[in-house]
């Protein structure tokens, strides 16, 4: 992140706007149980999720030593567990979480299909991972490439294969604003599901 992005993340004008985006980056998806929210920044997003659904379990990471802090401090009187974490290397055992959100966070990991595969993985059978982000487009790159910040941008068309891969199926992929941001839903299915023709057992 660059520090362009680092300053609006903490600032009150992107805490106020966190309240009016909650249900349009949720999409409808029922905020319920264990919940992670990676690449959480400052940690608005998550104080404005806790304000419309207080009786989760929330759990919210950064990689970044300064949003953490940031983080701790605007949720020191919430339930919620801040801490520091890669998105590509969680420490978290494998489903520990009934959803994992992602806000704007993916296209500022190089390895983001790592990022989704570790969100996979930390979810429990029926879980949900939701969330959005920037698609590669003349504006965000001109934007990125003036701030000079590590990214790596999400085409629209190679987000379906890497869900396939890491073991979701898409139920909401939907390009906005112009064709700049992606809103995505995934789920976790209950249950392996296996080819019968592969039973090589008794016919």
């Amino acid at each position: 992140m660059s520090t362009l992005e680092a300053a609006f993340c903490r600032s009150t004008p992107w805490g106020l706007l966190a309240r009016r985006l909650v249900l349009w980056a949720t999409q409808g998806a029922p905020l319920a149980g264990g919940v992670l929210e990676v690449g959480a920044g400052s940690g608005a997003m998550a104080e404005a999720i806790l304000a419309a659904c207080p009786r989760l379990r929330l759990t919210m990471t950064d990689i970044d030593p300064a949003m953490v802090r940031a983080g701790q401090r605007r949720l020191a009187r919430l339930p919620v567990e801040v801490g520091q974490a890669d998105a590509t290397a969680l420490p978290f055992a494998e489903e520990s979480f009934d959803m994992v959100l992602s806000f704007l966070m993916l296209h500022h990991v190089v390895h983001w299909e790592q990022a989704v595969v570790e969100a996979a993985r930390v979810l429990r059978p029926g879980g949900v991972f939701v969330g959005y982000d920037l698609v590669a487009s003349r504006t965000t790159a001109w934007l990125h490439v003036a701030d000079r910040s590590a990214h790596r941008f999400i085409e629209p068309a190679a987000f379906e294969p890497v869900l396939h891969h890491a073991g979701l199926d898409p139920i909401r992929l939907q390009v906005s604003f112009g064709g700049r941001v992606l809103r995505f839903i995934a789920h976790k299915p209950d249950t392996v599901q296996t080819d019968p023709g592969s039973d090589k057992g008794e016919h």
